[in-house]
């Protein structure tokens, strides 16, 4: 949980300093307002660090267990999370190998 009013100097030091990750790679740091209903993100965007805020209206993210402050989010996922989804049911279609190619 971050106070929302944080800057991305001061979230990407947090991404440094705190999750000992380098906020200038191609990862995105997310994180979450107390309520649960607010998100920030900062990414690097190529020329420089971009920061995103998202505030659901009328209901909060649902927000994935944590270890160690760090949570791995797939492409998916993550977009179901930022689209105010229950990321933990989005799945992958699967299908299994044809027997035969006709």
């Amino acid at each position: 949980m971050v106070a929302t009013r944080k800057g991305y100097d001061c979230l990407a030091s947090l991404a440094k300093n705190e999750l000992h990750k380098n906020p200038f790679t191609e990862m995105v740091f997310v994180f979450r307002s107390r309520k649960a209903g607010r998100l920030k993100l900062i990414y690097r965007n190529g020329s420089g660090l971009a920061m995103a805020y998202k505030q659901l209206e009328e209901h909060t993210f649902i927000w994935p267990g944590v270890r160690d402050g760090i949570m791995t989010l797939g492409y998916t996922q993550f977009s179901a999370l930022f689209a105010g989804l229950d990321w933990r049911h989005v799945r992958s279609v699967e299908t299994r190998a044809p027997d035969a190619i006709e």
